[in-house]
């Protein structure tokens, strides 16, 4: 668990910086800690994973509880049809099961209203 606390706060680094390539790197690392020292993953959130980060540029790891088939992917926006295609046609050719794309875009969280 500490070392997802570190990966969070050099996400926010990272982000913050716009080095995509840092971000991707601690998603992989995320996604990895939480397949093999945790057992949430599983063959299905694994291949997503994996498709998505056949794009480039596009950086992806499971999220929430596992088991559930979520993935949280961020993807340059000029592979955003690129990998919405290889998602829904590899997933359904890896896993036998339809994959459904949902665009949302990054806002401020909750903040206080003066």
């Amino acid at each position: 668990m500490i070392l997802e606390n570190e990966r969070v706060r050099a996400a926010v680094d990272a982000l913050e910086a716009g080095d995509v390539a840092t971000v991707a790197r601690l998603f992989a690392e995320s996604h990895a800690s939480l397949r093999d020292l945790y057992a949430v993953s599983s063959d299905e959130l694994d291949a997503l994973v994996e498709i998505a980060t056949s794009i480039s540029g596009t950086a992806a790891r499971m999220t929430g509880a596992g088991f559930g088939g979520c993935t949280v992917n961020l993807v340059p926006r000029q592979e955003l049809r690129r990998f919405e295609e290889a998602i829904v046609s590899q997933y359904r050719a890896r896993s036998g099961l339809g994959a459904r794309v949902l665009h949302v875009q990054a806002a401020d969280g909750a903040g206080i209203i003066p």
